[in-house]
């Protein structure tokens, strides 16, 4: 059920755009130089990166967001419950088979959100999450794995939800119910690498107004720790900047 697949007729559009205004730009350019005797050679357009994937802005960025944490964790789990390592019990593959249904799930939904048709949410090709910095032939490299990202995960939503427009409270309900369970899932991985670890230091705040609460990340942080998982391709979030 793995889906690999983004945004290409939207990738190729927004970069079609990009591009003409550069060539409309250069050539503005030249008929000024030309009115006023200079040179008429055009510079050459700046070369676009085929790697580089920017989410939008607003609403449909916030979910595409979500829609490749959900990606990466659904690849992840269906790798782990394809070739589970010899030390994995019984029962822990059965809590990773059902981690690995939630992830399928949220993100074919998440897909679903951003168009039903299924048309606009294409990935290149070639796009493929990237397991390699993982050991996952291994109990305890397999529990790692599962616990950064569902802490990156959890971390990540809070941040996101008041973002969106009053016009998608919908949206955002949706998004409130999956984080709510994705924060259920750090804890669940959490205890089964270190019991009793679900609220440790490194997640919860310990002191101030927010002590006890959990540490949550801007959009720019996770994204630049799931970056080795999208290697070659960089996803942009520039323009889910959250305010100050």
């Amino acid at each position: 059920m793995s889906d690999h697949s983004f945004l290409s007729a939207w990738r190729e559009q927004s970069l079609g755009r990009r591009l003409f205004l550069r060539v409309s730009a250069a050539s503005a350019a030249s008929v000024t130089l030309v009115a006023a005797g200079c040179s008429t050679s055009t510079p050459e357009p700046t070369a676009v990166d085929p790697y580089q994937l920017t989410l939008p802005a607003g609403d449909p960025g916030l979910l595409y967001y979500a829609y490749f944490l959900a990606l990466t964790q659904a690849a992840l789990y269906q790798k782990v419950t394809d070739t589970p390592p010899a030390d994995l019990t019984a029962a822990e593959r059965v809590i990773f088979a059902d981690l690995r249904d939630h992830e399928v799930i949220y993100r074919e939904t998440i897909k679903y959100v951003i168009d039903p048709t299924g048309a606009t949410v294409l990935l290149p090709t070639d796009f493929a999450i990237n397991l390699t910095s993982f050991t996952l032939t291994t109990r305890a490299g397999v529990l790692a794995a599962a616990q950064l990202l569902e802490d990156l995960t959890a971390a990540a939503y809070p941040t996101i939800l008041p973002l969106f427009t009053s016009a998608n409270i919908p949206q955002r309900t949706l998004l409130l119910k999956i984080s709510s369970v994705q924060a259920r899932h750090a804890a669940t991985v959490r205890d089964l690498l270190t019991p009793g670890s679900f609220a440790s230091s490194d997640v919860v705040e310990n002191t101030g107004a927010l002590a006890g609460q959990l540490r949550t990340k801007t959009p720019t942080e996770v994204m630049t720790a799931f970056a080795p998982y999208f290697a070659p391709y960089v996803i942009t979030v520039a323009n889910l900047a959250v305010p100050v």
